[in-house]
């Protein structure tokens, strides 16, 4: 069956589904548990199939509370069917329903996430030795490996990807047999329970379970997808300043809906792709602190903050932004002849100038600085390249900077003309780095490869927790067969 196949006949884990897997095992274990009388709980499961029947029909009633739930239970099974309501509230169940759909949404945004970092390690593998500048301050900084930069982003991903890890651990805890506020004298097996909805524990403490946890999640969850939505605006941001430039070294793939043209110039090739993942994050981050206003100043109890749709509707938005995050990564052309060519005619490799004086020649780096500075000055000045800086200018500028900054008359410029332009070359700054984490070959292949192994242990445990849940909903419904056969 394909995947589309499996969408369409999957039932929909919404409100609904879930108060009908609550009532589902309330009926299996208190009738296992001998705290129900088997022969009405057998009506009761009949009449239940038939409102979970009727609710899968097209225009189905599909009720989202357990107020609205159990009207249709009592016509389809008698009165008696409240006898499955020992032991629960509309808090404790309405709190497990909340938790079930956020989990599920949560593991949806993990899939996703782990998918748009996966394109990224692709791509900073393809670029390993692609030499690009890095900016700080707005202004061209360094030169760098685009693989090494790529790599410093997914550092955030990978981040992103812990931190819902571990939000979802505290989520991942049943609060069903709590009912109210303490729990309650009907000896609901609290431990089956999650057990059957796919929870490896419960919540400790029966006041936490609905009335503090339940609104600190959405919170808590909130925060997560914001620094997903900071990490996406600024790699957004950092691209588009090259659409800025009249040549720039990165750009997006014409066609696809990825870029559009102006009404009024012709020129123009407007990057709406970017445009709209920016505008995404945009909404993500409005709807994540929105989690904060909702729920600050209420006291314990309300539902203020506790709505499925809502906070489900705020992760549905960050899958939304890394769909678009992973076509905008699709969507890249890097030019490595335009990126050096930028590298070449700007003086990003000035430090490495004052780094090598200091490293061979033992020159204090704040002289080597300033030298390096002075030289910059005046290429600047003189609207001359790196490659065409005259070496007699670099002897006088040092000659005068150690003059100026150490009293030493007649200095010499220790660096010969060719190594001071070797010095200069970005690609050889980035290949001779020798700092762990640096875009060196050697490193870039150990980052590369920690990487791939991080990205196949969150693989894992996405599939190992969807198994879980859909593990035990399958034995859930096995047993609750079993019921419904020993009814008929």
């Amino acid at each position: 069956m394909t995947p589309s196949a499996l969408a369409q006949t999957a039932p929909r884990r919404d409100e609904f589904f879930w108060l009908g897997e609550i009532n589902k095992a309330s009926a299996v274990i208190n009738t296992g548990e001998g705290l129900l009388d088997p022969a009405s709980t057998l009506r009761i499961a009949a009449g239940l199939e038939k409102v979970l029947e009727a609710g899968e029909r097209p225009g189905g009633k599909r009720p989202t509370l357990v107020i609205t739930f159990e009207p249709l239970l009592i016509e389809a099974a008698g009165v008696e069917a409240t006898l499955l309501h020992a032991g629960r509230s509309s808090q404790d169940m309405l709190a497990t329903v909340r938790a079930a759909m956020l989990r599920d949404a949560l593991l949806q945004l993990a899939g996703q996430l782990h998918k748009a970092t996966g394109t990224m390690l692709r791509l900073a593998e393809a670029h390993a030795g692609t030499i690009v500048p890095n900016y700080t301050n707005g202004v061209a900084a360094q030169p760098n490996s685009y693989g090494h930069y790529l790599l410093g982003h997914i550092a955030g991903l990978k981040r992103d990807a812990e931190r819902l890890r571990q939000a979802y651990a505290r989520l991942d805890l049943s609060p069903m047999g709590t009912t109210v506020l303490n729990g309650t004298s009907w000896p609901l097996n609290r431990d089956r329970m999650a057990q059957y909805l796919g929870f490896p524990g419960t919540v400790d403490n029966a006041y936490d379970a609905a009335q503090i946890l339940a609104t600190e999640m959405p919170v808590e969850i909130g925060a997560v997808v914001n620094s997903m939505a900071l990490h996406v605006g600024a790699f957004v941001e950092d691209v588009m300043t090259q659409y800025a430039q009249p040549r720039p070294w990165i750009l997006l793939r014409e066609g696809g809906g990825n870029t559009y043209v102006s009404s009024a110039m012709p020129q123009k090739r407007n990057p709406g792709l970017l445009n709209d993942t920016r505008a995404e994050a945009s909404r993500v981050i409005t709807a994540g602190v929105g989690r904060v206003i909702q729920a600050h100043n209420i006291p314990p109890g309300m539902s203020d903050a506790k709505s499925a749709r809502d906070n489900t509707a705020v992760v549905a938005g960050a899958v939304r932004m890394l769909a678009a995050f992973d076509r905008v990564l699709n969507a890249l052309v890097i030019s490595p002849e335009r990126a050096l060519e930028e590298l070449n005619s700007d003086w990003t490799a000035s430090q490495e100038v004052a780094d090598r004086l200091m490293r061979e020649y033992r020159l204090p780096f704040r002289v080597g600085h300033h030298f390096a500075s002075e030289v910059v000055s005046y290429a600047k000045t003189n609207d001359i390249r790196p490659s065409d800086f005259p070496y007699a200018e670099a002897q006088r500028i040092y000659a005068e900077t150690v003059r100026h900054e150490m009293q030493v008359e007649n200095a010499t410029l220790p660096m010969s003309e060719a190594e001071f332009r070797a010095t200069l070359d970005p690609v050889a700054i980035v290949r001779n780095r020798a700092t762990r984490g640096g875009p060196q070959p050697a490193e870039m292949a150990r980052m590369i490869g920690a990487a791939k192994d991080d990205l196949a242990a969150q693989d894992g445990w996405i599939r190992e927790r969807r198994q879980r849940i859909d593990g035990a909903l399958a034995a859930l419904d096995g047993d609750f067969r079993k019921l419904l056969t020993q009814a008929k």
